[in-house]
């Protein structure tokens, strides 16, 4: 099969605070996409960064009493940061503040917009939500409050530029409905067309520098507006790849590219499935592929928030905590396709004792005992006398291509219940085939019994080899450790040895 080229993203958040877990989901799944089209022989390109032209970000300096630089500089790096501790395979990371690739591009595409003629300058009065960014009209409040932030936008009358959103209307419409634009899941794209079928109102694309605080990326040739911050933020995707400074990457990736996919949390879905592909198709330029939208991390049933009300989690602390592989497998295990979830510890922990060290080290340190016992640690062919073990060789040959369908369907869940399918059938065919009885009968001179017993070693050892290449996108660290306690180190497997540490024991 030939290799295709898929470019991955994240959003970019606002750095008005440090990160917390409901990032994390993201960066995780899109690392994970990642990297099982890595290992599955595709070249890859993973972009994430951080959105730092935000009146958010200002507005949270002054409360701090420091300067604007400073403070979006420290928290940016905040989270760069995360990608050790998440495991992380990004291949860049773009600060739109400071990267000099950003503000020609924005331009660019600016320039490319009012060419069209689909840029206009406008007097505006509305009610704006600062978490947000955005105007909002009063039917799309609840009870006079943003239904994201639960606050009362501000009324703010001014003079600024916008774009001809209700242009590009049919045209996104057709592309959605089309396929060419897949927006998954399917509850999602409904939402957006439904989005489209009410009515698209041109929206503004600028603010007055007065009311940006001087903070972001001036309009081209208008000296006294600063371009509006999510088409600023939204441009990250082409200018991370040099598209204003002539970089072959956005040739390679974006305009010759097979998959250009983001990964969006469902609060922005508007943006990027209609604003975009606007901003996109006005400019001239391909849209993505894919947009994969997934829901939120809740606490006790509200959002998780990276300064509010007491549902801040920081990531970091949890994985110093609890390690990596526990926070990446509870993202990825217990996190519905569609539907919000909520998190706590005790959940984090319950999962990863009962599926590392009760499931997989169990099973693992299990098959590796046997192998020592029954064969000296040197692992047996799988010869012909197979029928016993038929069930697993045929999950095991099963679960790639159902793991490709699953993240195909951006499914997380249903792609680790493939790979934990071999767990279970390997735990099952230990308890029907019972080694330690065909060791016994072997002893006892049986030929069939000797031969049917390297049969299901070889196929267990195969197993866990499967369980290892398998979860690497998933839990990297968990399955390298996997990988090799069932690789033969000079003609044997390393001695049997625990796998993986209960959380109640290791805290």
């Amino acid at each position: 099969m030939t290799a295709s080229r898929h470019y991955i993203t994240t959003t970019i958040p606002y750095v008005n605070a440090r990160p917390h877990l409901g990032f994390a989901l993201e960066l995780v799944q899109a690392d994970t996409l990642a990297r099982h089209r890595r290992g599955r022989g595709d070249e890859v390109r993973l972009l994430s960064g951080t959105d730092d032209n935000s009146l958010k970000n200002v507005l949270a300096a002054e409360a701090e009493g420091v300067g604007v630089r400073e403070f979006v500089d420290r928290n940016a790096d905040a989270f760069a940061a995360l990608r050790d501790p998440l495991a992380l395979s990004f291949d860049d990371f773009i600060r739109t503040s400071s990267d000099p690739r950003h503000r020609a591009g924005v331009e660019r595409l600016w320039r490319r917009c009012a060419a069209a003629g689909d840029l206009y300058r406008k007097e505006y009065e509305g009610l704006y939500c600062v978490g947000c960014e955005q105007f909002y009209t009063p039917d799309e409040l609840v009870d006079g409050r943003c239904v994201e932030h639960g606050t009362e936008p501000q009324r703010v009358a001014e003079e600024n530029w916008f774009f001809r959103l209700s242009r590009h209307a049919d045209r996104i419409r057709d592309l959605i409905t089309s396929g060419a634009l897949r927006i998954e899941p399917a509850a999602r794209r409904n939402e957006v067309l439904a989005l489209i079928d009410s009515g698209l109102h041109d929206f503004s694309v600028s603010r007055s520098h007065t009311r940006a605080r001087g903070w972001g990326i001036p309009v081209p040739d208008d000296p006294q507006q600063v371009v509006y911050v999510w088409w600023d933020a939204l441009g990250n995707y082409v200018t991370g790849l040099g598209y204003g400074t002539d970089d072959p990457a956005y040739e390679r990736w974006w305009a010759a590219g097979d998959r250009r996919v983001h990964l969006v949390g469902k609060g922005v879905v508007r943006f990027h499935a209609v604003y975009w592909p606007a901003m996109l198709l006005s400019a001239g330029l391909p849209l993505p592929t894919d947009i994969l939208v997934h829901d939120y991390l809740t606490v006790a049933g509200r959002k998780i928030s990276k300064s509010g009300n007491g549902t801040t989690v920081d990531p970091v602390a949890l994985t110093t905590a609890y390690g990596t592989d526990a926070v990446r497998w509870w993202l990825l295990r217990d996190v519905p396709r569609v539907g919000d979830a909520d998190f706590t510890v005790e959940r984090l922990s319950a999962r990863a004792d009962a599926d590392f060290a009760g499931g997989l080290g169990n099973l693992v340190h299990r098959i590796v005992t046997m192998v020592h016992r029954y064969r000296g640690g040197t692992v047996p062919a799988l010869g012909a006398d197979r029928f016993a073990v038929t069930p697993l060789l045929d999950v095991c040959r099963a679960a790639p291509g159902r793991i490709d369908i699953a993240l195909a369907d951006f499914d997380f869940r249903r792609a680790v219940d493939a790979a934990w399918d071999i767990v279970e059938e390997a735990n099952r065919c230990i308890d029907t085939t019972r080694p330690w009885e065909l060791a016994r009968a072997e002893r006892q001179g049986n030929t069939g019994a000797s031969e049917r017993l390297d049969a299901v070693l070889a196929a267990l050892v195969g197993a866990c080899r499967v369980l290892g290449d398998e979860l690497r996108p998933f839990v990297p660290a968990a399955a390298e450790r996997i990988a090799r306690r069932v690789t033969p180190v000079d003609g044997t497997l390393p001695a049997p040895e625990p796998l993986f540490v209960r959380l109640q024991e290791r805290t």
